[in-house]
């Protein structure tokens, strides 16, 4: 690797000691640093790819595990591996602590490391009815679809006042499930210990491939998590509350683009083409990893 590129957020290194510390490194082992800062206050599509070099290796993200994950969506057609540098407090996807990352700069330069490649979701989002004439009735242009990809999970919860949202799930176009409850889950096996293992679903081995679905506090006493294959597709539609009263949720890509739904609207999600390129420096195993995050 000769051509480093440098995300970092703001937030976190806000006088970019670290980020400074880490291009003088690079640049005293004859390596070549770029870096781009993440704009305060702009919480999502930070990364513009066209600008990142051609000939970039690598690139080093600082800052956490939502930094990470916003670069992986951003740099989606991009085909270079990341490596999360942790700044904050517990991190599964940015694995090197400030501590050790002398240690961890020496290694990846001495070649010492290995490339995972995380799968990801795309979701895509169909409007119904009642979205649609929301529009027309506010002046607003219609539309119909739009997409984004999630590395780590897509979450769908509800929106507003407190209530209980219904949820229509098919799988390859078959009725699956109903579930009554505040939010539905559908995580990949990177973002199995994020949201998904708050709500009780199961932790997978990241390199694995297959999709999880995990109700958010169903209204049901025996509602668990889905594992469904990495092929299938999912669907999941926005029913109507009590005294069919229109529905109102939202939907978020890896914990950052919200958009609302209504009832009617629908959620299309499947494995994504492209996948994410992870940096491993850390030779434990992962239930070694594990063990040392769940002890913290």
């Amino acid at each position: 690797m000769n051509h480093f590129y440098i995300i970092t957020n703001g937030h976190k290194d806000c006088r970019l000691e670290k980020t400074r510390d880490i291009r003088r490194y690079l640049e005293s082992r004859n390596k070549k640093c770029t870096i781009q800062v993440k704009e305060p206050g702009k919480e999502q599509g930070y990364t513009d790819a066209a600008q990142i070099p051609e000939d970039v290796d690598c690139i080093l993200v600082l800052g956490g595990d939502g930094t990470l994950l916003q670069a992986a969506r951003d740099i989606i057609k991009r085909d270079i591996p990341l490596l999360g540098i942790n700044l904050g407090t517990l991190g599964y996807l940015a694995e090197i602590d400030e501590a050790g990352l002398e240690a961890a700069m020496d290694q990846l330069l001495d070649g010492e490391y290995e490339v995972e490649q995380r799968m990801m979701l795309t979701g895509r989002i169909v409007r119904g009815s009642i979205h649609q004439k929301k529009h027309r009735e506010s002046g607003l242009p219609e539309y119909g679809i739009e997409n984004s990809y999630a590395l780590n999970d897509i979450v769908i919860t509800r929106s507003g006042s407190l209530q209980i949202i219904r949820f229509r799930i098919c799988v390859n176009g078959q009725f699956l499930n109903e579930y009554h409850a505040d939010g539905v889950i559908v995580a990949t096996p990177t973002g199995s210990t994020g949201y998904n293992l708050s709500a009780g679903g199961p932790i997978v081995e990241p390199k694995a491939e297959l999709i999880l679905v995990t109700p958010i506090s169903p209204h049901t006493l025996n509602t668990r998590s889905i594992i469904l294959a990495p092929e299938d597709k999912i669907e999941i539609e926005i029913g109507e509350g009590r005294g069919e009263t229109v529905q109102q949720v939202e939907v978020n890509f890896d914990g950052s683009h919200n958009v609302m739904l209504y009832t009617g609207d629908k959620v299309e999600i499947e494995r994504a083409e492209t996948t994410t390129g992870i940096v491993k420096l850390n030779k434990a195993s992962f239930l070694e990893v594990l063990h040392k995050k769940l002890s913290v």
